[in-house]
């Protein structure tokens, strides 16, 4: 219809008024045809001019981006469009892209609904070519949440698949409670048959209370096990948003560090210099930090006894807790460091096992947990750590691959 177009226009002169109508009407069938396939795309359109400025748009476009007008409204519009969402991480990618003359690139974010969900998408900037010349932006809005949730179920699946491991930790746990329960009933048992024997007459004074008091201490026991068992299991609850880790531990750090002050530990932050977001849970991603640093202090206390009245004369403070990111590999890197009293290499084999603890009135679940958080968020963690040098932890966590596909 294009090159159809030409060649009437070159000889509109020559055509008779029905010949002109009926190309008309054919002209106004077809685009008639392509805003409808347009409109019927499950990914939204928005076409903009070379400084951002809304030209034309479908109407699930709106559904995928928080506006704060609706998109008909911006017809004569002469700001750019970032002016009019509702999102500041969206209206900051598009900005940076016009200012450093980003026509191909991708990005994705997560965006929270009137309704109070997640939901997640992509923005691909693609050009738009008009006689071999950029004439404008295409902004394509994919709508990725079912795939991201997918991931996570993938991932929760295989969590699931080490409860086989754990409830075999747990049943060894519990034999030990339920042997000393027996040994101390068959005991009292025996007492009382002894008495009927010997004319009813009672065993010695807190005979058989002190058999079944320690009876009531290893149910109790078994009741702690128990309900440390049912904490280790439970699915995390983790609502996924894509977040900047080095923000959130950043403003951390920020309230953390009068602590370590106190107790003679100095805090060196090291952010990567890159804004890249990974998929979390902005609670669940403290807590792992939380403990993680809370550890470290313990260790830097316990190999530095002089910390717990610190009083700092000069710049040097005896204990040192390090924060460093990096990127590398599509995957955010977190190493989280200390100068503490270390690990032992039996200590490093069990950290993240259940009810395996090396403080007087640990749970032994700090670890787990963190563990296990660290997986929902399809990460990776390792430690290392030297007798009376440190320890280290070093967390990975993958950035959500962008989508460059191009409008064909």
């Amino acid at each position: 219809m294009r090159n159809f177009g030409k060649i009437i226009s070159k000889k509109a002169d020559k055509l008779s008024k029905e010949q002109l109508l009926s190309f008309l009407d054919d002209v106004i069938e077809e685009n008639e045809s392509l805003y409808s396939i347009l409109e019927s795309l499950s990914t939204g359109i928005l076409i903009l001019d070379n400084d951002y400025i809304l030209q034309r748009h479908n109407t699930i476009a709106e559904s995928r981006i928080p506006f704060t007008v609706h998109l008909e409204d911006l017809k004569n519009a002469q700001e750019p469009v970032w002016e009019y969402i509702d999102d500041e991480d969206i209206a900051k990618f598009l900005k940076k892209s016009l200012k450093n003359g980003i026509t191909n690139s991708s990005e994705e974010f997560s965006i929270v609904t009137q309704g109070g969900s997640v939901r997640f998408i992509s923005i691909t900037i693609s050009p738009l070519i008009h006689k071999n010349e950029l004439s404008g932006i295409i902004l394509l809005v994919r709508d990725i949440t079912d795939k991201k949730n997918q991931d996570v179920l993938v991932h929760r699946m295989e969590n699931m698949a080490n409860l086989t491991n754990l409830a075999a930790g747990m049943a060894h746990e519990i034999k030990n409670p339920l042997g000393a329960i027996s040994i101390h009933i068959q005991l009292i048992q025996k007492a009382l048959k002894k008495a009927r024997e010997n004319e009813n007459i009672l065993p010695p004074k807190k005979f058989v209370e002190d058999h079944i008091d320690v009876v009531n201490e290893e149910i109790d026991h078994l009741n702690k096990l128990v309900m440390d068992f049912l904490l280790a299991v439970r699915p995390v609850k983790a609502v996924l948003e894509l977040k900047n880790p080095e923000k959130i531990i950043e403003n951390l750090v920020d309230f953390f560090t009068p602590e370590f002050h106190k107790y003679g530990t100095q805090i060196i932050f090291t952010p990567s210099g890159k804004e890249s977001k990974i998929l979390i849970d902005e609670k669940l991603f403290r807590d792992i930090f939380i403990n993680l640093s809370q550890n470290s202090l313990a260790a830097i206390k316990s190999r530095y006894p002089e910390c717990e009245n610190f009083v700092k004369k000069d710049s040097q403070y005896p204990g040192m807790f390090k924060i460093e990111f990096s990127t590398k590999d599509n995957k955010v890197y977190i190493k989280i460091s200390d100068n503490g009293c270390g690990m032992s290499d039996k200590t490093i084999g069990k950290i993240f096992e259940p009810y395996y603890t090396t403080k007087a009135n640990g749970t032994g679940l700090g670890m787990t947990m963190v563990y296990k958080i660290v997986k929902e968020f399809s990460g990776e963690i390792q430690v290392s750590s030297k007798i009376n040098e440190g320890s280290a932890f070093i967390l990975s966590f993958p950035i959500p691959q962008k989508d460059t596909k191009l409008l064909n």
